[in-house]
């Protein structure tokens, strides 16, 4: 006998934040009854069934094409038809969740329907954030706990929607999000691991380096800014969620849960936060194409306002000098991560808001007029590749492709993160900073390297933190781009 929570009848609401409010409570109730479940299991006791609960969804249906004059490039639907989501951590999401359900009222006067979908939740994702009980049974319990308890069901979490490889069966609604409930939850987790900080610390602008020399210097940075009386930002959160309040706050519950970890996590992740989540997350993905792929994939489900590179690159033209800024226009795919999500023969576009703020942002931290930036600037096509010695390879065959393409710069991650970006609908731009030149015999030796990274990385990174304060000033909604949205295009941004 399966042991179930209450599984109340579905409710109708046209006020989005009741809707909010119905999906907040079904959720919890979900939880608690998991929870519950998981702490007696815990103790021993071992039930005659299998433990269930489900996530909530919400659902919509419109009979016409006919919708409200909207500026925007998301918060309503294509056509007539049946809408629906599954849905996760309305906590986390209930601002994100609350001006989607706004949108789709405004543009189309619909009701929401929610309820509890046939979608189970899995025990992992139920565990609050310092929550480890399940390391404390024996091996027989834990193969047990696979009878009693719903495990992660990759079937129910590919990304097809996002790919445009769904297909919509017999019956079926159409999708309301890029993401199913278990694919958010699954990513949420993943984050955890990766980074080394909780999802609630991810701000809406995330920065993405390659080297550890830029996180030390927005470390240093971020700290600075808990001490600086006018600073926009209120907490810094560093990996093993270590929390900064900015001086004058107080401590809030949670944060003496925060401890450094003893070795740093794959690709460790810090937080500069804003009270509206729109300060700036930045994180070391290390060296190539694997890595960005992974940290892209999970970050996506926080729909992110932007996301952009700042790292070191391979010079491809004799007249670049060392510390040259490269800003992308577009991109060659020798990644190859991504071939079977987005074909290589998909354009990756340059998006407009994003370059304008780059160029402003090496202007004004630079202080060179606009005669002058070319100088130190070139905007041109930045290849990337997963062989990181591509220039040993016979025949020069990679070079020929590179000069074929035009290329002005190499590096292993920026093309992933852009196309990934173009995948997700996350607006995305990159900017980098020439470091050899191996074309032409300038390659790092130490001295040079230690100069260089004084030199360039304190003004590399203030220049991406200025683009964010451009970003953020021109207004948030202007960045999600009619140019990522495919022809039958969900709701959700």
């Amino acid at each position: 006998m399966a042991h179930l929570p209450d599984l109340p009848q579905p409710s109708l609401h046209s006020d989005p934040d009741e809707a909010l409010a119905r999906i907040q409570l079904l959720y919890q109730r979900q939880i608690d009854h998991l929870r519950e479940a998981m702490q007696r299991f815990v103790a021993g006791e071992t039930p005659d069934g299998a433990v269930r609960a489900f996530y909530p969804y919400v659902r919509m249906q419109t009979a016409t094409v006919v919708r409200a004059p909207t500026h925007l490039a998301y918060g309503f639907v294509e056509g007539p038809g049946r809408y629906e989501t599954t849905l996760t951590r309305p906590d986390l999401f209930a601002g994100y969740y609350r001006e989607q359900l706004r949108l789709l009222r405004a543009s189309h006067g619909v009701e929401f329907e929610v309820g509890l979908s046939g979608q189970p939740i899995p025990i992992h994702f139920s565990f609050a954030e310092h929550d480890h009980i399940e390391g404390t049974l024996s091996a027989e319990r834990r193969l047990l706990m696979r009878d009693v308890f719903d495990l992660p069901d990759l079937s129910a979490m590919d990304d097809g929607i996002a790919n445009g490889t769904w297909r919509q069966g017999p019956g079926e609604p159409l999708p309301l999000s890029l993401f199913t409930a278990p694919r958010v939850d699954y990513s949420l987790h993943r984050l955890r691991h990766y980074t080394g900080t909780a999802p609630e610390w991810f701000q809406n602008f995330v920065l993405f380096t390659n080297y550890q020399f830029y996180i030390d210097e927005f470390v240093r940075l971020g700290r600075a800014e808990m001490d600086r009386p006018d600073s926009e930002y209120t907490a810094f959160i560093e990996p093993g969620n270590v929390v900064t309040r900015h001086a004058g706050l107080p401590p809030e519950a949670g944060d003496e849960l925060g401890v450094a970890p003893p070795r740093l996590p794959q690709m460790p992740a810090y937080h500069l936060v804003r009270a509206d989540r729109s300060g700036i997350t930045m994180v070391n993905i290390g060296v190539g194409p694997a890595n960005a792929k992974t940290i892209t994939d999970h970050i996506a489900v926080l729909r992110p306002h932007a996301w952009m590179m700042l790292g070191h690159c391979a010079g491809l033209r004799n007249s670049q000098q060392l510390g040259d800024y490269v800003l992308a226009h577009a991109y060659v795919r020798e990644d190859h991560v991504l071939d079977e999500e987005l074909p290589v023969w998909v354009p990756i576009p340059a998006l407009a808001e994003i370059q304008v703020a780059l160029q402003q942002a090496v202007a004004e931290v630079t202080q060179m007029p606009g005669d002058q930036l070319k100088r130190i600037m070139r905007t041109g096509t930045v290849a990337s590749t997963d062989n990181r010695n591509w220039e040993l390879l016979p025949d020069n065959l990679p070079q020929r492709r590179f000069s074929q393409s035009r290329a002005i710069a190499l590096d292993m991650e920026s093309a992933t993160i852009a196309a990934n970006g173009f995948r997700f609908r996350v607006p995305y731009g990159t900017l980098l900073c020439v470091s050899d030149k191996p074309l032409h015999g300038e390659i790092k030796l130490p001295g040079m390297a230690n100069h260089f990274y004084r030199e360039r990385v304190d003004q590399h990174l203030r220049i991406g933190m200025r683009a964010i304060d451009i970003l953020r000033a021109g207004g948030v909604h202007r960045l999600h781009s009619r140019k990522l949205r495919s022809f039958a295009e969900v709701a959700f941004q």
